[in-house]
């Protein structure tokens, strides 16, 4: 018995150890960690209404995020999150702005505006309205084929590899397929992460299409107009070939993570990154770029309610996405990098919207050119990325049409656009390639459709 006592503090010293090392190790990192946890889990629990148990067993479950200890309180509608009492992040919910990650300067009691929502009932079956489609068989189609696609990159059983949470696959305005994991359904909203980035691009067409913006012009950025950097256009900043220094690694302390998770005001993050290169000769993936771009969207409104009004007003409620939700950072700017829910229905609407080339049941929400602009690759991306939307130009997914597009985000979000095919297909995960192999996916699915 003594022998068995003595085997036990030995493991309970060793683990004890092990945690200490690790926490000691990731120290420096342990405010971007716990930041995370704490904006997730508000998020998850305020705005997807799921359960602190759900997300950490679900969304916050990998390492070094799964080592934060999380506690919710639904009257105040805060998250707090530490690791062994450390680096305490809070996260507060404020409704029509979702979470933020606040600090200790936060006035958390002081008013705030919020968008004004129009909510449009059409009595139309969707994807115009709010009614159930009325059952279609296309001839065309192998439902089969696709409906094991779909099973192929769902978990089964125990393994918890490919992390598929739902797929959604619209053919000629109609679903053809739909599936969740346990515990969601087509009400649960879910996170675009980068997604975000394509939901700003469309803001910026809305505003070109309305004779409110040109893309041309060089981005009003004060700090840029007595060096190089003055050149810079939003068409640079839109295709992510500004030139400009940027560390975009959230596996370490960078750029991108002090913005997410650090910073107030995440518009600014971008503005002070020095130039390294000429503007249209090098592409890098900024989201510090994206977040610039909802700042200069900002300043293209007399006020603030107008800001916050106008993706909604005139793009998200007018197509009947009125599930999705922005979240805004302390500063009161839409994170436009990263920060986007909404139901996989509603995403699929906005993968229409770009089918039909910004028509929506016969309104114009921006105009046919702007696909065009989107899609055109960006120099030096390989043919990779066009206005702020994935391609697959390039042949990155070789199987896959190469007039496939899509708004990508981080663990394999997704929603592919595929004219040729007259074809939407929306994917919500929580891991991306490396769990999933998506082009066999797209081949299986893209080749149902005959």
């Amino acid at each position: 018995m003594k022998r068995f006592k003595k085997i036990i503090g030995i493991t309970f010293i060793i683990l004890i150890t092990g945690v200490c090392i690790i926490a000691y190790l990731n120290y420096p990192k342990l405010t971007i960690l716990t930041g995370y946890s704490a904006k997730n889990m508000s998020s998850s629990v305020f705005i997807a209404n799921r359960s602190l148990e759900y997300t950490d067993t679900n969304d916050n479950n990998f390492d070094p995020v799964s080592f934060a200890e999380d506690s919710i309180n639904k009257n105040k509608k805060t998250a707090i999150a530490s690791v062994f009492g450390l680096k305490e992040r809070k996260a507060i919910y404020r409704e029509g702005l979702g979470s933020v990650l606040i600090d200790e300067n936060f006035d958390e009691n002081a008013p705030v505006l919020v968008p004004n929502r129009t909510i449009i009932n059409t009595g139309l079956s969707y994807p115009y309205g709010e009614l159930e489609q009325k059952d279609t068989i296309f001839s065309s189609v192998d439902y089969k084929k696709i409906d094991d696609a779909i099973t192929s990159i769902f978990d089964t059983g125990v393994e918890k590899i490919k992390k598929t949470r739902a797929v959604l696959v619209i053919h000629k305005d109609q679903i053809i397929a739909e599936k969740y994991t346990d515990g969601l359904d087509k009400t649960s909203k879910l996170l675009g992460w980068s997604m975000t980035k394509s939901i700003l691009s469309t803001v910026y067409g809305v505003l070109e299409k309305q004779g409110k913006v040109d893309i041309n012009d060089n981005a009003p950025v004060q700090e840029w107009q007595s060096d190089e950097r003055k050149n810079i256009t939003i068409h640079n900043l839109l295709q992510m070939n500004c030139g400009l220094e940027w560390d975009e690694d959230y596996g370490s302390i960078s750029d991108a993570t002090k913005m997410l998770y650090v910073d107030a005001d995440m518009t600014t993050a971008q503005i002070h990154k020095k130039a390294i290169h000429k503007p249209n000769e090098y592409w890098y993936y900024s989201s510090g770029v994206s977040n610039l771009l909802s700042g200069i969207l900002r300043k293209q409104f007399k006020s603030y309610q107008e800001y916050l009004d106008y993706p909604y007003r005139e793009f998200i409620d007018k197509i009947g996405m009125h599930s999705m939700l922005i979240e805004t950072d302390m500063a009161g700017n839409f994170v436009g990098s990263s920060y986007a829910w909404a139901t996989v229905r509603d995403w699929g609407k906005f993968g229409l919207l770009y089918l039909h080339k910004g028509n929506w049941n016969g309104e114009q929400i921006f105009n046919p050119d702007w696909v065009d602009y989107v899609t055109t690759p960006s120099p030096t991306s390989n043919g990779d990325y066009g206005g702020h939307f994935w391609l697959n130009a390039g042949g990155f997914y070789p199987d896959a049409p190469r007039d496939m597009f899509s708004a990508n985000g981080f663990q394999g979000q997704r929603v592919f656009i595929i004219p040729s095919k007259d074809l939407v297909i929306v994917r919500f995960g929580l891991i991306g390639d490396a769990g999933v192999d998506f082009n066999t996916f797209l081949k299986e699915v893209v080749s149902a459709i005959h």
